[in-house]
């Protein structure tokens, strides 16, 4: 395993001990999967409007679309865990 794939299953864990759903994981798991070029764009000052499109795959209804997933994932939410990946990996 490289040190990149043992980050990444870290953050899908993430945070330690507290309660997750299959949801929070998929979630730290897709955002662990954006390439680190595409990373590097994004912009915490853009609007949701630009964060969804930067990223091109939430629905016209605002929800992210991910796989076997048990809740909804909105804006605010993507951007939170996104922005802490990113700090935890030292890209911001």
């Amino acid at each position: 395993m490289t040190d990149e794939d043992q980050h990444a299953l870290d953050f899908e864990n993430w945070p330690p001990g507290e309660p997750r759903d299959e949801t929070d994981i998929g979630l730290r798991a897709y955002i662990t999967r954006i390439p680190a070029d595409h990373l590097a764009r994004y912009d915490p000052a853009w609007t949701d409007e630009q964060v969804s499109e930067w990223d091109g795959n939430f629905k016209s209804d605002g929800g992210l679309m991910l796989v076997c997933c048990e809740r909804e994932v909105d804006l605010p939410e993507f951007r939170r865990v996104l922005e802490a990946f990113i700090r935890l990996s030292g890209g911001g």
